[in-house]
């Protein structure tokens, strides 16, 4: 039977193969195969605007054109957008703008056929059937070019972010739209792709270094800090995903109103910054991972704002009540935007939070976060020490993403199970399985240290290469320090590749290896890099914590 879709850049992708009737995000096959034409004619513009550049022509690449590129990525990122209108808007959108910059090229003749295709909007069906996934016939250069292509997709999300902090940096956005270019060029080799993919863990290296520098230039460094989940007597409006200007927006609309506002999943880490303990409407979080969201956004009672990915298609008792902004889309639920440095305008979200009885109270207690680097830093002293003595026997990092499958209960229980001498490291909403688990500290040194979101991976390579500094050592494989990582979509990617990039080793990744990855390429990953997938909880802990 033939495809009515082709989609495997997920972990929960159907059969660990490709989702091919329906995805299992919940995206139909016209969304799928419409985001498939949206990659496509990016590429096309990056094609473009690389072509400009190497002409001579780099000032005609405005920053606006470099935005489009990259939420355009971020747009076809798991879980963002559902929304088929919006994601046709973007095909014509992106055809407009590619051939205003086509007019300037001059050689035109060296372009691939994704820069210079402008069909009518009757054709991108039948064209977007024809440029997905499988177009690509040769395993292992359509597995470099996927892998690839992920990658740039999570470096786009955290660049988006940046960009929203009014942070720019001219050579990842070139770089982004050259390799884009390059996935489109049939005379590279496998070996030329392996090199590109290194190289988007370079550029994925930088790209969170600016955004590190863009959030803690705004809001201050994360610091460690206590965070209520249980609920309070106001209305509410629960915000979710990534965006930390949107939150910002948001408290500032919302001082006066009665409305309290509170977190969900990814954007827990909020808390942890100095800058948003000013807001007395600052509630706390409220729920679990993303995956729990149709349970808790219902008795979360009050409006819910996604600023990101992470949506699961919502119930009808809870839609309504559901806005979206950003990348984010979903048909039905009203989208709020505003372009770079402009306030958006979040009215409608707090007139309706005023009419809503408060949040039906879930949970009670307290999380603990905020271990960034700056706050692990400052314990750097107290951490060697303990190290040294033998306190502290090993770190292992846990970060990445959570998922619905039965099979990530293996996560909760390698942490329960963990021995006593043992810290973990976390970032993303990984941490739900176990960051409400009593698991205790060294010395006073928390056995879990949260460094926050997906974003914020960033911080667990700065302590590993801190420590790498303090020791005196030649190679950070050498330090106590093992890698556990549960991944789900194109950020843990990114993160992936960059810390590859930076020389680390004996990964373990679950909980299964990407589909996108060929035999052959696996094989690659697995004899240079020593990657791995997760067996069982008392296997794993002999090899990463003996």
């Amino acid at each position: 039977m033939e495809n009515k879709m082709f989609c495997f850049q997920c972990q929960e992708t159907a059969g660990c193969k490709g989702c091919t009737a329906a995805g299992v995000c919940g995206k139909k096959p016209e969304v799928a195969r419409m985001q498939d034409l949206l990659v496509w004619v990016t590429k096309g513009l990056s094609a473009v605007a690389t072509k400009l550049r190497e002409e001579g022509k780099g000032d005609k690449v405005s920053a606006e054109v470099n935005h489009l590129v990259t939420v355009n990525l971020f747009a076809t990122i798991t879980n963002a957008n559902f929304d088929l209108e919006s994601i046709r808007a973007r095909v014509k959108a992106t055809l407009s703008v590619k051939e205003g910059l086509l007019a300037q090229v001059k050689d035109k003749a060296s372009l691939p056929q994704a820069a210079t295709w402008n069909g009518a909007e009757d054709d991108f069906d039948a064209v977007a059937a024809t440029v997905g996934v499988l177009s690509t016939r040769d395993e292992d250069i359509r597995s470099l070019r996927e892998l690839i292509t992920y990658g740039l997709k999570g470096l786009a999300a955290y660049t988006k972010h940046a960009n929203a902090l009014l942070k720019d940096d001219e050579d990842v956005d070139i770089f982004i739209q050259k390799a884009l270019t390059q996935t489109l060029d049939d005379s590279l080799t496998v070996n030329d792709l392996v090199a590109l993919t290194l190289e988007t863990g370079k550029y994925g290296v930088q790209g969170m270094a600016d955004l590190d520098a863009a959030n803690t230039g705004a809001y201050g460094n994360p610091e460690v800090t206590k965070v209520d989940i249980g609920v309070r007597k106001n209305p509410g409006i629960l915000i979710s995903g990534h965006d930390l200007r949107d939150l910002e927006m948001l408290l500032e609309q919302t001082q006066g109103t009665g409305v309290d506002v509170y977190t969900h999943s990814e954007m827990l880490p909020a808390h942890y910054y100095p800058f948003f303990k000013k807001y007395p409407n600052f509630a706390g979080n409220y729920g679990n991972a993303w995956w729990k969201q149709k349970e808790e956004f219902e008795s979360f009672n009050g409006p819910i704002l996604m600023t990101t990915n992470c949506i699961v298609p919502p119930k009808d008792s809870y839609k309504g009540r559901l806005f979206t902004t950003g990348a984010a889309g979903y048909p039905g639920v009203k989208h709020i935007d505003a372009p770079y440095g402009q306030e958006k305008d979040f009215s409608e979200i707090i007139e309706m939070a005023k009419k809503c009885p408060a949040p039906t109270e879930i949970e009670t207690g307290e999380i603990v976060g905020g271990f960034a680097h700056e706050q692990v830093f400052a314990l750097a002293d107290k951490v060697v020490e303990a190290v040294k003595s033998g306190a502290i026997r090993k770190f292992v990092v846990m970060a990445g993403c959570d998922g619905r499958q039965k099979s990530r209960e293996y996560y909760r229980e390698f942490a329960e199970r963990l021995p006593k001498d043992v810290v973990i490291l976390t970032a993303g909403c990984a941490k739900y399985k176990y960051n409400k688990l009593d698991l205790g500290d060294i010395g006073g040194i928390p056995r879990l240290l949260d460094a926050g979101q997906c974003n914020d991976s960033y911080s667990l390579a700065l302590i590993a290469l801190k420590l790498k500094e303090i020791f005196g050592l030649d190679d950070i494989n050498k330090l106590p320090l093992a890698f556990n990582i549960a991944w789900y979509e194109q950020k843990a990617v990114i993160v992936l590749l960059a810390l590859l990039y930076l020389g680390v080793r004996n990964i373990h990744l679950g909980p299964t290896l990407p589909a996108f990855l060929s035999p052959n390429v696996a094989k690659v990953l697995v004899d240079n890099f020593g990657i791995a997938g997760i067996t069982n909880v008392d296997d794993d802990l002999k090899i990463l914590v003996g």
